[in-house]
Order: C-alpha cells, then sequence, then structure tokens
C-alpha cells in the first residue's frame, strides 16, 4: 500500500497536494478504488482509498486511523558537517530507525562548509529526504532537520537533553549499555558524532561541562555516517522500540 502526504483531513475525505498527486497519478497510475495509506505529517495516518480523480485533483477517502508509530524516546543528532552526500545517507536512515531530529554542527575539525543561503538550501533538501523515507517505512513524522548550526549555539541546545551522549573514539570503557543501566528512565536523548576528522579535545571538554557522557561504539573506528546511524540504531533499542 502506497503512502502519500495528505492536506488537513475534513469529515473523512482528504486531498493531495499537487507533487503527491502528480506521483500517483503519473507514476503509480493508481486509479479510483485502490488503496492508499494517507499521512498529515504530524503523526496522523490511516487506510483510505481513493476517492475522487478530478484532472489532477485527486481525493482520499479515510476509512480508519493506523496506529501512532513514534518512538516512546526522542532522540536528536548534532552531525558534525561531514563532506559530499552523506548527510543524505544520515537523513534517510535516522528517519527509518525513529530518531526525531538531525542537526548539522559546525565543529572544528569540519571540511565541509554549509552557511547562510547554502545552508538553508541543504536543510530544504535533507527535509525533503527525510519526508520520502518517511513515506517508504510509513512514519507518522518525518525527520526534524535543523539548518547548520555554530558550535556555541549547538552546545547550547545540548544542555537541553534528559540526557547526551558522544559517542567518541578515545573512550574506552563506557558502552551505551552501561548508559543504560544508569539513566533507564531517559526520554529525550542528544547524541554528538564528529565529522570525518572526530571531535576535537575542547570540543569534548564543552560537552562534558553540560553533562555528556563519552561512550565507546567498540574497538573499531566508524566513519561519521556510520557512527550517527549505529549509535541512533542502539539508542533506540536500549530506550526506544527497536
Amino acid at each position: 500500500m502506497h503512502s502519500f502526504y495528505v492536506d488537513s483531513p475534513a469529515n473523512g475525505v482528504a486531498s493531495l497536494p499537487p507533487e503527491e498527486a502528480k506521483h500517483a497519478l503519473k507514476v503509480l497510475r493508481l486509479g479510483v478504488g485502490d488503496a492508499v495509506c494517507a499521512m498529515d505529517g504530524a503523526g496522523g495516518r490511516w487506510k483510505g482509498e481513493i476517492a475522487e480523480i478530478d484532472g489532477t485533483r485527486v481525493s482520499v477517502r479515510l476509512s480508519e486511523p493506523l496506529p501512532d508509530n513514534e518512538a516512546p524516546v526522542r532522540v536528536t543528532v548534532y552531525e558534525g558537517l561531514p563532506k559530499a552526500d552523506k548527510l543524505d545517507f544520515i537523513a534517510q536512515k535516522l528517519t527509518e530507525v525513529g530518531a526525531a531530529a538531525l542537526v548539522p554542527v559546525r565543529m572544528s575539525r569540519c571540511v565541509a562548509k554549509l552557511d547562510g543561503r547554502d545552508g538553508e538550501k541543504r536543510r530544504e533538501r535533507l527535509e525533503k529526504i527525510a519526508r520520502e523515507a518517511a513515506k517508504q517505512c510509513g512514519r507518522g513524522v518525518p525527520l526534524s532537520v535543523a539548518a547548520p548550526m555554530d558550535w556555541q549555539s549547538a552546545v547550547r541546545a545540548m544542555a537541553g537533553h534528559d540526557l547526551l551522549l558522544v559517542p567518541w573514539e578515545e573512550a574506552r570503557e563506557t558502552r551505551l549499555k552501561d548508559v543504560r543501566e544508569m539513566k533507564p528512565d531517559a526520554r529525550d536523548i542528544g547524541i554528538v558524532i564528529g565529522p570525518e576528522g572526530g571531535i576535537a579535545p575542547e570540543e569534548i571538554d564543552a560537552i562534558a561541562a553540560v553533562g555528556g557522557r563519552c561512550v565507546t561504539l567498540g574497538p573499531r573506528i566508524l566513519r561519521t555516517e556510520t557512527a550517527a546511524v549505529v549509535s541512533a540504531a542502539l539508542a533506540m533499542q536500549l530506550w526506544g522500540d527497536l
């Protein structure tokens, strides 16, 4: 069953936005009576069927609500700006595992530079990738994507979480499951991932000053995009619903 975002439902009927309608009609070749999953992007999900096609306009009749499938824990990943299209991969996979938010951060060892108009254009691209990934995996709420953030602003945001985790190649003793035993009730978790060059010692100190806990992901050094997805998946397994 194909999933589509819909405009605000009223009286059991919703319309597909123009881009969604075009995809349904021109790409998928759907017709009246075909079953679909309708999503409002705010958590609402319904079984439905295409009720009417009028030119390029498509109406969907909603038959029954589907269960909420958002995780019981909110995971935010602070990702040191990586090179090339790695953020695309990270946004897609974080959506699939159930993370709530992605915050690209300008760290001292970042090679990539994104700010101003370029940063906003990248944010819009990542939002689109997250929405498409949410449709593919049937998730009611797409990943939230922030514009690239400077380091000081990111540290202030990090301080607001119940639990702040920092996978770091120099951490040796503490694993995620050890932190789970100490903080089993955490419901708002931040995860800080360094760029290709890693997290600088002074950045580790700043994170520790706002309560961050350094953890190891094992004896092998992971690429930044791998670390982001693995860390989020492990947090979702330990505190969430995976």
